[in-house]
């Protein structure tokens, strides 16, 4: 009896590891699962995969293995198969991305352990943000550190944006090379992409996951001279200063609350904290969407997605209320599926190799 080949596609950060195998012909979803909670130097991941295997049953069914790789530093602007050469060259941006790059690699050390025969190929957060334009990435430092060292602005969350701006091209009946539309990633981490005609002309994050909106543990936008203040008036390391811009400011640094949920459920007991911290991270997504609706001109629609986005509709209600602009354009709210993007561009890499060999 004839057995369907598969995809599977692993989407692994620093404390997760989603996974999904879908029937290749269709990308039909057989399995699917969410792993947190996660300590890495425990070896959690080791016992994870061990259940992970165990639900793919025959490993000779599965044909190409699909990578998130959050960081290609500029240099991966196309799904890249994941050779040593490959690996090596990724792996010197995984400073830009501490929290994801290193632990994709782990991933997929694993996985090429077990499926060494087949190809494995990575998709890149940043890629979908090499169409930025000069005037949008380059930061207003020296020319010369953008020209030796590539400092610039590199855009995360690429796949979901991505995603979220074909599903809302279906959803106006319409390409999506003749639409224009703001696309909002509202989770755990947070991102806002201005598309013209199917390309990312800006977006929120910058060099780093740290630029842009208030996030639940990310500062997002600050005053720069903020941090040479820490430095020097508060006695703080720089790993200090890291880890507080990173682990605990944005909604948990201002209202103390580790989940959006809880937090929703404060505001509506009339917490003041969990108030202002909502008010805070509503107005930077308001500023946002204003300021990319004046570079785009025209906007045929504004995507709301991730846990807080496409999550419980309170949320997106307080971002439109008062905010005139939205009265105007179509809002859509779409759950993301990155790893269903990703098994997407497996699959034109099967057929692309396919069509090579005839």
């Amino acid at each position: 009896m004839f057995k369907q080949k598969k995809v599977l596609v692993f989407n692994a950060g620093s404390t997760s590891l989603k996974y999904q195998i879908f029937q290749e012909k269709g990308l039909r979803v057989l399995a699917k699962k969410n792993f947190s909670n996660l300590n890495y130097k425990k070896n959690d991941h080791l016992r994870i995969f061990s259940k992970i295997l165990k639900e793919i049953g025959d490993l000779d069914l599965i044909k190409i293995v699909g990578h998130r790789i959050v960081h290609g530093g500029g240099k991966f602007d196309q799904p890249t198969l994941l050779n040593p050469q490959t690996v090596k060259k990724i792996s010197k941006f995984n400073h830009l991305a501490p929290l994801h790059n290193p632990y994709a690699l782990k991933i997929l050390t694993l996985a090429q352990k077990y499926f060494f025969k087949i190809p494995h190929l990575g998709i890149f957060d940043t890629s979908f943000f090499s169409s930025l334009p000069d005037k949008a990435k380059i930061y207003a430092l020296p020319l010369r550190y953008y020209q030796k060292e590539g400092i610039q602005k590199f855009g995360f969350h690429g796949i979901s944006h991505y995603y979220l701006a074909e599903q809302a091209a279906k959803k106006l009946n319409k390409k999506l090379t003749e639409i224009n539309l703001i696309t909002c990633h509202l989770g755990g981490g947070a991102s806002i992409t201005a598309i013209k005609k199917g390309k990312a002309i800006d977006t929120s994050m910058g060099m780093t996951p740290l630029e842009g909106l208030v996030m639940m543990t990310r500062a997002g936008d600050i005053d720069p001279g903020l941090i040479f203040h820490l430095i020097k008036e508060n006695k703080l390391s720089q790993e200090k200063v890291y880890h507080l811009l990173n682990h605990e400011s944005g909604i948990k640094g201002l209202s103390n609350q580790t989940s959006f949920l809880n937090l929703l459920k404060k505001v509506k007991r009339g917490d003041n904290k969990s108030k202002l911290a909502l008010e805070i991270f509503i107005y930077r997504i308001q500023k946002y969407i204003g300021a990319y609706s004046g570079i785009l001109g025209k906007v045929d629609a504004i995507v709301f997605s991730g846990a807080i986005g496409a999550g419980d509709s309170y949320t997106v209600q307080k971002i439109k209320k008062g905010f005139k602009i939205l009265d105007q354009i179509k809002v859509f709210r779409i759950k993301t599926d990155e790893e269903m993007a990703i098994a997407k561009e497996c699959e034109i890499f099967l057929n692309k190799k396919i069509f090579s060999k005839s």
